[in-house]
């Protein structure tokens, strides 16, 4: 599932960055990347994640290139 069904509060682990590739090029340099896990924290067109104990907002277009596999549900 993309990052952008990932529900808020729930935990997923990228498995692929699709799409342009200067915006997966950007995420790789924020930190994200194949294996990362994620948390989605809250948001909708702008989407609050915490990625390696650091949150970072991604728009929700950056958000459609993360590909991610539920390891956590909403709390």
């Amino acid at each position: 599932m993309r990052l952008t069904e990932l529900p808020n509060g729930a935990a997923g682990r990228v498995c692929e960055l699709a799409g342009q590739a200067e915006v997966c090029q950007r995420l790789r340099e924020m930190g994200v990347g194949e294996s990362i896990i994620i948390e989605r924290v809250s948001g909708q067109g702008t989407l609050l994640c915490l990625v390696s104990n650091t949150r970072i907002a991604l728009s929700e277009g950056a958000a459609r290139h993360i590909v991610v596999e539920l390891i956590r549900s909403a709390r």
